[in-house]
This record gives structure tokens, sequence and C-alpha cells, in this order.
């Protein structure tokens, strides 16, 4: 197979790093992840979101874009934790729909996106990953993350009506959905195999059933 670059968005919670970590090790693929750990802006954020949420955004589109690019250059084919695409079609759009974002600095957010997007070589494939939202809070609640103390069950349903909005005209690249309720590629090497049959047979261009 030719170098592929395959990039996975999904709600919080349905098991987007789990799967990027998997498909990695067993195909031998660069493998990129969100900056949380090492984020300038996460603490200001969630202390005061109303003043941080521009900058936290921008920084998320910055690091998202040089990340693909440096994957874009290497050899080696590549699965990325999450897509830039989202952080404008998702969460950007959550934060202004709650107020937490000005339409001032939605609009201009909005314009550097799209430059930014448009400089940047479209992926191979998307995979989207979906769970019903009670299944997300049960796995939010589970891992215990402390980031993730104030997510609602509103906030997830919120963003799972953003996701079904987006995908309906993402014409980026091809886009495999894989319900991952009853899925368990983390524990059953059976699950992960079929994953990644999935995705290989996707990115010959077959038609692929959903999971």
């Amino acid at each position: 197979m030719r170098k592929k670059i395959v990039v996975v968005a999904g709600n919080i919670g349905v098991g987007k790093t789990s799967l990027t970590e998997r498909i990695g090790a067993r195909m031998g693929w660069l493998t990129g992840f969100e900056s949380v750990s090492d984020n300038p802006y996460l603490p200001d954020f969630y202390a005061d979101m109303k003043t941080w949420s521009f900058h936290l955004q921008v920084y998320f589109l910055g690091h998202r874009a040089d990340q693909y690019l440096q994957t874009a250059n290497a050899p080696r084919s590549a699965i990325l934790d999450r897509s830039i695409y989202e952080d404008a079609y998702i969460f950007a759009r959550a934060l202004h729909h709650m107020g937490n974002l000005s339409e001032r600095d939605y609009m201009a957010y909005r314009r550097l996106f799209e430059v930014v997007v448009n400089g940047l070589p479209a992926p191979h494939l998307l995979v989207y990953l979906k769970a019903p939202v009670d299944v997300l809070m049960e796995r939010i609640h589970r891992r215990a993350r402390g980031i993730e103390t104030g997510i609602t069950q509103e906030y997830l349903s919120l963003l799972d009506t953003f996701y079904d909005d987006w995908l309906k005209s993402f014409d980026y690249c091809p886009v495999l959905t894989i319900h991952t309720d009853n899925l368990d590629y983390v524990n059953q090497t059976s699950a992960l195999d079929v994953v990644t049959r999935k995705m290989t047979d996707k990115l010959a261009g077959k038609e692929v059933i959903e999971l």
C-alpha cells in the first residue's frame, strides 16, 4: 500500500486515542495525538472560557496544522487522533453556540481556519467513530480525567448534533463510520481485525459496509 494519511474523528470518549494507538502499532504507521498535557492554554480556558476560547482554538489550529504537515512530509503512512476539521466545525462552533466565543472572534477564527486548511493536502480517509451519548458518559466517568469533570450529557448531545451536520457535507476525503458501542477493539483482537480490514478496503477504494 502506498503512503496514506488517516484521521480519526468523533465525540469525546468514543475511542479515538485507543484506535489510533492500536492501528499505528498493528500497521507500523506513525501516530499523532492531541496536545493536552503540554497545552499552555487549557488551564486558563477551563478557568475562564469566554476570555480564552479564541486563544485555545488558535493554538489547536496551529498545533494540528503543524502535526499534519510533519505527517504529510514523512515517508511512512500515519494515523492521527482527531482531525483538524473538528476544531472549526464542532468545537469552535460549540463555543460560539454557548456564548463563549464572540461572533467577531468566531468569524476571525473561521477565516484563519479556511486559509490554513486550504493549504493542507487532504487526508486519504476519515474514520468517524460514533457511540450513543450515554455510552460516552459512562466511558468518561470510568477514565476519570480531571479536565473532563465538567462534561455534561447535554454538551455531548450538542457535539453529536454538530458531528451529524458536519458529515452531511464533508467531502475532503472518503469517510468510514464505525459504531464503537458494541465493538471492543481495545480488548478483542477479532474486533481490531475487522476495523483494520474495513480501513484497508476503504483506502483501496472498495465499497465498505459501515460497522
